[in-house]
């Protein structure tokens, strides 16, 4: 899961759990999980898929699964950037980045 280790330096509030990068708030739950190509003959072709899953308390306490997306993007400061952006949108509030 190198994508995940490399985001995980952009990220510094995420927890790595050694299958997904997490980010907790006190209303959200933000995950991010790295899919390879399945198909071994176009390996290195693309970069690996990350999928953002996002997660909102419901008032039982629990998390409750809401919507998610894939990013598909060479660059690892561009996808750090994006992904950023839709969490922000997404939740309202900043829960991948102290600052």
């Amino acid at each position: 899961m190198g994508m995940l280790r490399l985001l995980q330096d952009y990220f510094p509030m995420a927890v790595y759990t050694g299958k997904c990068l997490v980010f907790i708030s006190e209303n959200w739950r933000v995950e991010l999980s790295e899919h390879r190509e399945g198909d071994f003959s176009k390996a290195g072709v693309e970069p690996s898929l990350i999928r953002v899953k996002i997660y909102k308390k419901a008032l039982n306490g629990e998390f409750v699964p809401g919507h998610y997306e894939d990013f598909q993007l060479a660059s690892i400061g561009e996808l750090a950037e994006q992904i950023e952006k839709y969490i922000q949108l997404a939740v309202g509030e900043n829960v991948a980045r102290d600052t």
